[in-house]
């Protein structure tokens, strides 16, 4: 097979785009131009939905879990001690219910191992200088720390080299959005006498800001706040003294924070490219949008971006489908980014609210919303973004007679069963009894269907479900077989 990726960018999302191409057997080359993975923590929490694509690779998402840290509440608390309401994840329908804590640096670590044990190494202190995209690929020159300088062609080009990214200045891409005018301090401390348990996250609304507070592992916590800005270049890094300061005046009382390992400063952009796609060049994670911080949804997003893009490059690159089934990444890719987008910013907004009647309304109304069951599970299926999914998807086909999920929903990983999409060749799944005409339609398009075992399958249907496990089609019986005919047909023909 001659088709080959270049992946920019060696962080999280790039690191997932390999392993994923890699497992299904597709040609990469990933350079990063640092010498070295991150050491710092950087991202910390993996979600529901990203842990249940990991599931599908070849050793599932069990290393991850073993080094990270389960989180299983929110809770929202005013100045005088009060809890407005507790948001947990008991409800999520999903085999991993909770926030998986992992600082980035062990996220990059166990993703290159994957990689590498699949026998693909990263190419450090290499970065790209220039690139030219063709009909027939793109042609990158690629300099390593020496100078050294290497002319390498790839069939497709990935961007995922975060929010400075050269694939997306090279073509000109705007960037468009917004920089928030307010400071941010963020601290990675030990803390002791803090009142919550380690397993849940609380989140302070103060009168002069906002102080959410994050378990990384036991005694270690992620402290954010905002500060007002001092009109610099970039912000200040805050000292100990300071953090100190704002857990007292915000409501922390009693928690004494000691022994930092990561403080820092940074300011809050919004930003997002119109388009995820140019030709044989994608951008995929912090290349194509970044956001605020609130929700944590970031590294998240670029991952799935990249589980996104994967099994349809595969496909294209396979010879089983035509090179405009990618068209249908950036739709629903940046549907997906923009929502992030404005929800996080509405986020930080409510948090920040500076005005004392604004701030008491948001308060009132958070209590009474917080108190309904059906706002919680709504609440924590967005955080833990089991609610994504593409609704007004291209590759979406009909929905018969009301059966089962809507096309572009989310299809709920059945427990203890091997998950929809797993295995070296990405197929899409057929849910349903089984009959002859099943099966004489799986024969008919072997490279591109399979049939996915069930322990409830579609009533009395099936379900045409994507390799990354979002439906596709859902067919009564007496439609089964034109249905999933006609979808099969047109997505080998995109």
């Amino acid at each position: 097979m001659n088709t080959s990726v270049l992946i920019v960018g060696a962080g999280p999302v790039g690191l997932t785009l390999a392993c994923e191409l890699t497992r299904y057997q597709i040609p990469v080359r990933v350079l990063d131009k640092t010498p070295q993975r991150t050491d710092k923590s950087k991202a910390i929490v993996l979600w529901s939905r990203t842990l249940e694509l990991l599931d599908r690779g070849p050793e599932d998402s069990r290393a991850f879990l073993d080094a990270g840290f389960k989180v299983h509440a929110v809770n929202y608390i005013v100045p005088d001690g009060k809890v407005l309401g507790r948001v947990t994840t008991d409800s999520v329908q999903s085999p991993h219910p909770y926030a998986l804590m992992l600082p980035q640096c062990d996220t990059e670590r166990l993703l290159e191992e994957r990689l590498q044990a699949a026998g693909v190494t990263v190419e450090r202190n290499t970065e790209l200088v220039s690139f030219l995209i063709s009909g027939a690929g793109v042609d990158a020159s690629l300099r390593r720390a020496g100078g050294n300088e290497e002319a390498v062609h790839a069939d497709y080009l990935i961007g995922c080299d975060g929010a400075h990214s050269i694939v997306r200045h090279a073509p000109g891409a705007s960037f468009s959005g917004y920089t928030m005018e307010s400071d941010w301090i963020l601290a990675d401390v030990h803390m002791r006498g803090y009142s919550f348990p380690d397993d849940e996250v609380a989140v302070y609304w103060a009168r002069d800001g906002v102080l959410p507070i994050f378990p990384i592992s036991p005694g270690r916590y992620r402290v954010l706040a905002n500060i007002p800005s001092i009109h610099t270049e970039t912000p200040p890094t805050p000292t100990l003294d300071e953090v100190q300061a704002i857990l007292d005046r915000r409501g922390a009382k009693g928690a004494i924070a000691f022994d930092p390992i990561w403080l820092s400063g940074f300011r809050i952009n919004g930003r997002k490219v119109a388009n995820y796609r140019a030709g044989r060049v994608f951008l995929s994670g912090d290349a194509a949008h970044v956001h605020s911080p609130a929700g944590g949804e970031g590294m998240n997003t670029g991952m799935q971006d990249a589980f996104n893009l994967a099994w349809k490059l595969a496909l294209v690159a396979r010879g089983i489908c035509g090179d405009s089934l990618l068209d249908s990444y950036s739709p629903e890719r940046s549907g997906v980014g923009e929502d992030v987008l404005k929800s996080s910013a509405r986020l930080t907004a409510v948090g920040t609210l500076r005005n004392p009647i604004a701030q008491e309304l948001r308060n009132i109304v958070a209590h009474f919303a917080l108190g309904f069951a059906s706002v919680q599970h709504a609440v924590v299926d967005k955080m833990t973004q089991v609610s994504v999914g593409y609704p007004e998807s291209p590759l979406n086909g009909a929905s018969f007679d009301g059966h089962g999920p809507q096309p572009g929903e989310r299809i709920i990983p059945a427990a203890g069963q091997v998950p929809i999409g797993a295995g070296n060749t990405p197929r899409f799944a057929l849910l349903a009894a089984p009959s002859s005409a099943v099966s004489d339609l799986i024969a008919k398009f072997p490279q591109l269907l399979e049939s996915a075992a069930r322990t409830s399958p579609a009533p009395s249907g099936a379900w045409l479900v994507r390799p990354d496990g979002y439906a596709a089609a859902v067919a009564s019986a007496e439609n089964l077989i034109l249905l999933s005919h006609k979808r099969i047909l047109r997505i080998r023909r995109v």
